[in-house]
């Protein structure tokens, strides 16, 4: 039998699919099957946006049809004719079904849109008892006052404990900034009664549309592709009817623009204001009427591709396409990751996580899957935040990315490129930065005192003050610089630079940590049950044997910090005593070396791959071994072996790798793919802010 918890709301529009996000998020971190169960949905379950969301972001197997228990009609139609004990029954059976195959499930209540307030809460407090989970109850403060609030909670929380119900933790969602702090401390005045209890704050990002919700609502079309744009929350929406002056006057940033489609000045007008300063950004243009701008003004719109908004053309008139938006409603959806990570980041900002699951009682997993691995690195990150420094900050998928691990409270971090570039791009994007740092290193004050720092480093090589100067100028270089002083805890570039435009700079001003005579990288391999670390597959070519020993200790020292226990291999094409040659030989004397430099580290080598990941080989190669058969960390002798491993595993195995890591220089710093996506961007800042918090290598 499963662990399991009952997400249940007293009322409509609680907010509770924003605690149902959080906790599948904190589950998945513990959690290697973790389900999700639905007792009643309205509709086919597979058109069900917040069945797909759980589903596609938590990797779930069980088919949107297995994560219900059944359609609403049919529960309707069994309630009416008196058949509950049908109802109840049919529901324990697709509940047990799918708790077969799973460690945790959280199941989520229904959301009072069919069978009547006070008998859904009666019929979710009863199926909580049967399937003897523990209640998570979930309330809201909008609209009420502090009084009310409570009095509502504490009435809906003695109704369950009547009712024979465990309550195990009580949210209460949607408080103003003012009303949470109240709240806050009326809780805390009766914590025998009112149990474990969190509030979550209102997050108006999360009750606008996006312009894809928008467009489908209102049955429009694409005037042309808007990519990621059309992600973008629209706050408000105004109709412009007016001459141009006075409709830019009234324009709210995010908003949408409807206007009908031969108002070409309006259409010209809310681009060139995304563009112009001072003049609030449009979230999209709406055109009505079924009228396409002229060829010449889609000419004009071609020319501005890059700050181009999403338009939209709608049949309709005017009045009937407003009438249409307002009455859309958003929807939380698996594509949407700068609203999830709103969600997210208001529901762990709020919540201690630590003491939530202890109330539901989860376990964590004995192995590790990638998603486990990944959500894991945001909790570590999220711990003790660090400020990490992004060099290509006019970059999209960088603003992207920035945007994601602001919500979420990852790290700190600072933007560099010219403020009015980043700030513009932001606005088209969508992004909101929130507090964000931006610097311009041309224009920096600190840029003469880095350029000095840079000359004494640099000197020797003939480097005069004009050349450093100049150097900082580059994003990467003053970027590294201020890693080296500690104006930033790490940096995470090569999105749009080459990874020796991305790690030169650490070389000459950071440098390598003492007693490490090489920089290495590793790839965090997350396997589907578990994560080896392949090192060097990144930067080195052909190691000597006292690098590929430096290059074992440091990936050893680099699994540990990620929660992988280091048993190393050294890998070659011979087993042992097995074979010889100059290849294997070297592998030998960098084994040797290894031993002696950390003699307490779990090493053996010479090893093929094979006889160091299955313990059957393992057992007939190298019988008796601590590695063979279970290694965790995997070191090549060359980059042609370790990078076309890396890749042959990546592809063949369906694996996520993470990296490349580099590890050996003093301070962080990390190298992305020029092919990198958001997602990248978001892990590998979260790993150099954990390498930062552990000191990131011994510095002198």
């Amino acid at each position: 039998m499963s662990n399991s918890a009952y997400v249940l709301a007293y009322e409509p529009r609680s907010g509770k699919s924003l605690v149902v996000l959080g906790m599948m998020e904190i589950l998945s971190r513990r959690v290697e099957r973790l389900a999700y169960f639905r007792p009643l949905v309205s509709g086919d379950p597979a058109d069900n946006a917040h069945i797909q969301l759980v589903r596609d972001r938590y990797r779930i197997k069980a088919t949107p049809e297995q994560m219900v228990g059944m359609r609403l009609d049919r529960a309707q139609q069994l309630i009416a004719d008196g058949q509950k004990d049908i109802l109840f029954g049919e529901l324990l059976n697709r509940y047990h079904a799918l708790a077969r195959d799973a460690e945790f499930i959280l199941c989520e209540g229904t959301d009072y849109s069919g069978l009547g307030a006070s008998f859904e809460f009666e019929f979710n407090a009863g199926l909580a008892i049967h399937l003897r989970c523990p209640i998570v109850l979930v309330g809201s403060a909008a609209g009420r006052s502090v009084a009310e609030t409570m009095r509502t909670l504490r009435t809906a929380r003695a109704s369950l404990e009547q009712l024979g119900d465990t309550v195990a933790a009580t949210f209460v969602n949607r408080a103003s900034a003012a009303q949470a702090e109240e709240i806050r401390a009326e809780l805390d005045l009766h914590p025998e009664t009112d149990g474990p209890s969190w509030v979550l704050p209102e997050t108006p990002a999360l009750a606008r549309p996006t312009v894809a919700q928008v467009a489908a609502a209102v049955g429009a079309e694409w005037l042309h592709d808007p990519g990621d744009a059309a992600q973008r929350d629209i706050a408000t929406y105004r109709v412009a009817a007016m001459q141009l002056p006075n409709a830019l006057s009234r324009t709210a940033e995010g908003s949408l623009i409807i206007t009908p489609g031969d108002r070409a000045d309006i259409l010209v007008g809310a681009i060139a204001s995304v563009i112009s300063e001072g003049f609030a950004t449009p979230a999209a243009v709406l055109l009505t009427g079924g009228l396409e701008p002229p060829p010449a003004v889609m000419r004009l719109l071609d020319g501005m591709r890059r700050w181009l908004p999403p338009i939209l053309l709608v049949e309709g008139d005017t009045f009937t396409a407003a009438m249409g938006v307002e009455g859309t409603q958003a929807v939380l959806t698996a594509d949407n990751t700068p609203k999830i990570a709103a969600a997210l980041g208001a529901f762990e900002s709020s919540v201690d996580i630590e003491a939530l699951l202890k109330r539901v009682a989860v376990a964590r997993s004995e192995r590790v899957t990638p998603l486990m691995f990944e959500n894991d690195l945001i909790e570590k990150a999220r711990r003790d935040r660090k400020t990490i420094v992004l060099p290509e900050g006019s970059d999209d998928r960088v603003l992207r990315a920035a945007a994601v691990l602001a919500r979420r409270e990852v790290a700190s971090l600072v933007l560099l490129g010219k403020p009015e570039e980043i700030a513009t791009r932001a606005a088209t994007l969508g992004v909101d930065l929130l507090t964000t740092k931006i610097i311009d290193p041309v224009s920096s004050p600190d840029r003469q005192h880095y350029a000095e720092v840079f000359y004494e480093a640099r000197k020797h090589k003939g480097v005069t003050l004009q050349d450093a100067l100049d150097q900082v100028e580059d994003v990467n270089c003053f970027g590294t610089i201020m890693v080296h002083l500690g104006d930033a805890d790490g940096m995470v570039s090569g999105a749009a630079h080459t990874t020796a435009q991305t790690i030169r700079p650490a070389l000459q001003i950071i440098r390598t940590a003492k007693g490490v005579s090489v920089v290495s990288s590793v790839f965090l391999m997350c396997l589907p049950d578990r994560v080896l670390v392949y090192g060097d597959c990144a930067v080195n070519p052909d190691p000597t044997p006292a690098e590929l020993a430096d290059i074992a200790i440091g990936s050893a020292a680099t699994a540990a910090q990620f929660g992988v226990p280091p048993r190393v291999a050294m890998l070659s094409y011979s087993t042992g005593d097995s074979g010889s040659g100059a290849a294997v030989e070297k592998v030998r004397e960098a084994t040797r070396i290894a031993r002696e430099r950390a003699p307490n580290l779990s090493i053996e080598g010479p090893m093929q791959y094979d006889a160091a990941i299955d313990p059957s080989v393992a057992a007939s190669k190298l019988p008796g071994s601590s590695v063979a058969g279970k290694a965790t960390v995997f070191i090549f002798p060359d980059l042609d072996s370790g990078n076309n491993t890396y890749k042959a595993v990546q592809r063949s195995a369906s694996a996520v790798a993470i990296g490349p890591v580099l590890q050996g220089l003093r301070k962080p710093v990390n190298d992305l793919s020029r092919g990198c996506t958001v997602a990248d961007i978001v892990n590998t800042v979260a790993i150099t802010a954990i390498q930062a918090q552990a000191g990131a290598g011994a510095a002198e």
